[in-house]
């Protein structure tokens, strides 16, 4: 049975009592409870919140927690990580990051900005916390740039939520239409 990949990104430097933190931890647990595998970046922050929250899930199962790292080392993963893959490509890795089935973005700086655009570019359904401080908040329910990525889906933009449960309906809602793959820039 294919699990759907869902990278949630967002800000690596946040403290462990932080609200990001929190909705990044109970995102990570109602992704597998739903059904997904959580992919992060395998650092830590809203990396290491995601992937604690999945962990957590009764319905986890090894394998569900990916980290894709920007470097070679994998003792460098948190410790929630189930598969570690260590690339080597520094921040040119946030495409990878980006080209799963959705991407939801809390919080964050460049690096998340990086991943949500690479989103975008890819074709991939984008779903941002509102009412953070970060890009999450500030792109939340706009559209990145003005192409028409799905004429049959008049409202593509970057979906702006508040919680995961809202996160889960918008999955629900449109993950069986966000199916585009990005084939080479022409």
């Amino acid at each position: 049975m294919h699990k759907p990949l869902i990278a949630v990104i967002g800000d690596a430097r946040i403290d462990s009592d932080s609200n990001e933190y929190r909705l990044a931890e109970e995102l990570g647990r109602c992704l597998v409870d739903n059904g997904y595998r959580v992919v992060t970046g395998g650092l830590y922050g809203v990396m290491e919140a995601a992937s604690k929250g999945a962990a957590s899930s009764d319905k986890h199962q090894n394998g569900d927690i990916l980290g894709i790292l920007p470097g070679f080392d994998p003792s460098l993963a948190n410790p929630y990580v189930d598969v570690c893959i260590p690339t080597g490509l520094d921040m040119s890795r946030n495409g990878v990051v980006a080209n799963v089935d959705a991407v939801v973005a809390i919080g964050g700086g460049a690096g998340t900005l990086s991943e949500i655009a690479h989103a975008w570019s890819l074709f991939r359904l984008v779903i941002a916390y509102r009412d953070l401080s970060g890009w999450s908040g500030k792109l939340a329910d706009t559209k990145i740039d003005e192409r028409c990525r799905y004429p049959e889906i008049a409202e593509d933009c970057v979906y702006g939520v508040t919680s995961a449960v809202e996160v889960i309906g918008i999955l629900n809602k449109y993950l069986d239409k966000y199916t585009r793959r990005h084939t080479q820039v022409k």
